[in-house]
């Protein structure tokens, strides 16, 4: 089916401009236009390679345990952005947060940035690159100590090796993270998806979640499952349609 991106956008104005609790499930692709990379398109993260390793083994608890030096090398080079800042999408999050109108974002994303750009409740479901603890004493670490060290990151108490509050394959999300999250999706008038493509489990299984009285929105370049029952749809880049419905609705973004 093809949509009318114009029109489309203007129909998710104006839900914005009526709702009273929205929630909003992000994933890589909002994070896109700052410039981390996404993970499954054919230039995506799980199309790197490094030796033998594919990536997704190499994001696994398997892996990090056995291999920690390699872990970190990549990690390092591949999972962390700290100079990335959030764009037009975090930012409009952000304010209609501020406005009383958004309830909750609900990210699969890693990098903080609904958290830098000013959202206070956020469920980050796949955990944040900004939180590190020691596997031994659980002292926590910033992304900076990470992300500026060497080899393996140890800590300065107890000398134990730190890892990344980050879900790796092999883990379970957190109980308490998923279910607030599911809470928040059922409460929603209006739902927007942004920038995922619906393919990662149990992110994905939220839109069941859904009341049946709610409106519900998909802005994502390309198309994802929930197309077909949503009742509006933006095939677009999330920046610029946030940017445009930020400029009519009259908020600033800086």
């Amino acid at each position: 089916m093809e949509y009318q991106t114009d029109e489309q956008v203007e129909r998710l104005k104006n839900a914005i401009q009526v709702a009273k609790n929205i929630v909003v499930l992000t994933g890589a692709g909002i994070s896109v236009p700052s410039g981390i990379p996404d993970f499954r398109s054919a230039e995506g993260l799980y199309t790197t390679h490094i030796g033998a390793f594919p990536a997704e083994v190499m994001l696994s608890h398997e892996f990090f345990f056995e291999h920690t030096k390699k872990f970190y090398d990549f990690y390092r080079e591949k999972m962390l952005y700290p100079d990335a800042k959030p764009n037009a999408a975090h930012l409009l999050l952000a304010k209609l947060e501020q406005m009383g109108k958004l309830g909750a974002v609900v990210t699969q994303n890693i990098d903080s940035l609904h958290t830098l750009a000013g959202n206070k409740k956020v469920y980050e479901l796949h955990g944040a690159c900004a939180r590190n603890y020691c596997t031994s004493c659980h002292t926590f670490y910033d992304l900076d100590y990470v992300a500026k060290g060497k080899g393996i990151p140890t800590c300065e108490k107890c000398g134990g090796v730190i890892k990344p509050d980050v879900v790796l394959y092999g883990e379970t999300l957190d109980e308490r993270t998923l279910a607030g999250a599911v809470r928040a999706v059922s409460r929603a008038d209006l739902f927007i998806v942004i920038g995922t493509s619906l393919n990662v489990y149990p992110a994905a299984g939220l839109v069941a979640y859904c009341a049946d009285s709610a409106v519900t929105a998909v802005v994502n370049k390309s198309a994802t499952s929930f197309d077909g029952e949503a009742d509006i749809v933006i095939n677009s880049d999330c920046a610029a349609v946030a940017q445009q419905i930020a400029g009519e609705l009259g908020i600033d973004l800086n």
